[in-house]
């Protein structure tokens, strides 16, 4: 599912659209790795009619294909969403992640690091197609003082500059995982805002779990609809507990009288209390969350703003639709309305 150590939707988020920023970016070196990491995502692509009658495609990628076929014609059909041309073809990049993407934030600051992007605006985090690239970058801000966190990402989308291919590291996760994913990137596509990654992300995470759970009923399939509400209640309990724990933060790192030390004290105590609540939230739930992997490492400032970009404000789309009575097009057009507001306008309609 999602990278060790990034929350449930980030494998999930549009990571790529900071590697084909390539204009006004800082280096040559950037400009290369992304064009030729996009090139070998496009070059590789097969129709995937092409893939199933292929002897040497494993019987696995066949089922997730399928899986993803069903999908796209349900997204079409069902949600109003741009699938004709999309997740059409598979690319098979034998690697594990598309992508690694960098976040960096200030020692005492939750607000994230930002670069601007041609097209897109500001985003918190710099996507790269290699692992090593994403770790130097991180070295050099880390010696300016940055705390960092890089994570591998599974999919992204192009918001429709490039037919995106269905990429094989899609496929570590269950078929309601990988639906989740085509509806989320296929949302993108439908309404992206430039320069403003809470309100893309929590739409399409918003978006695509409404999905996930009308593609399920379509099908009958009740049993796969209860675990995929099991595993999403206590995911919810665990973003509930980082978003409480960035809030602590913020409120610790206003105290101006504090002096670093002292800062530094009462923050490890918040990481502290954030592990112990975690492990309360693991005891009283069975089975394995997708952020059991994260809590394996420690966490840091850079680390939670991948988790409030893609969960703060899911609330304010889950209430809109539900005020719209489950009517897509009628709630696709209120937040399609929101594109003429200020980031802060959206943002404080969503959490009205």
């Amino acid at each position: 599912m999602a990278a060790p150590g990034i929350a449930r939707h980030l494998a999930a988020f549009a990571a790529g659209l900071a590697a084909l920023a390539t204009s006004g970016c800082s280096t040559v070196r950037f400009y290369s790795q992304a064009i030729d990491g996009q090139a070998e995502i496009l070059n590789k692509a097969r129709p995937i009619p092409a893939v199933m009658q292929d002897d040497g495609v494993s019987a696995r990628v066949k089922q997730k294909l399928t899986v993803v076929e069903d999908a796209r014609r349900f997204a079409g059909a069902q949600l109003e969403l741009p699938a004709d041309r999309e997740y059409a073809r598979y690319t098979d990049l034998g690697r594990r992640y598309v992508s690694w993407v960098l976040f960096a934030a200030p020692e005492f600051s939750v607000e994230g690091k930002t670069w601007w992007y041609p097209f897109v605006g500001s985003l918190e985090y710099r996507g790269y197609f290699t692992e090593k690239a994403a770790r130097d970058e991180a070295k050099r801000l880390q010696a300016q003082g940055l705390e960092v966190y890089v994570g591998g990402v599974e999919a992204y989308s192009t918001l429709g500059v490039f037919h995106d291919p269905v990429l094989n590291t899609f496929f570590h996760r269950s078929d309601a995982e990988l639906a989740e994913v085509i509806f989320h990137e296929l949302t993108h596509v439908k309404l992206f805002l430039p320069g403003d990654s809470d309100f893309n992300e929590a739409f399409a995470t918003a978006n695509a779990e409404a999905a996930v759970r009308r593609w399920l009923r379509s099908k009958g399939d009740r049993a796969a609809l209860t675990r995929y509400e099991i595993a999403l209640a206590k995911d919810r309990e665990i973003v509930a507990l980082l978003l409480a724990t960035r809030e602590k933060l913020r409120q610790v790192y206003a105290r101006r009288e504090f002096s670093p030390e002292q800062m530094r004290a009462r923050k490890a105590l918040v990481f502290a209390q954030l592990h112990t609540g975690y492990l309360e939230i693991r005891r009283r739930h069975h089975g394995d969350s997708l952020y059991d992997q994260a809590f394996a490492k420690p966490w840091n400032n850079a680390r939670l703003n991948t988790v409030s970009t893609y969960n703060d404000l899911v609330p304010g789309f889950e209430r809109l639709l539900q005020s719209h009575g489950g009517d897509l097009h009628a709630y696709y057009t209120a937040v399609g309305k929101m594109r003429h507001l200020s980031k802060e306008e959206r943002r404080k309609r969503l959490t009205e």
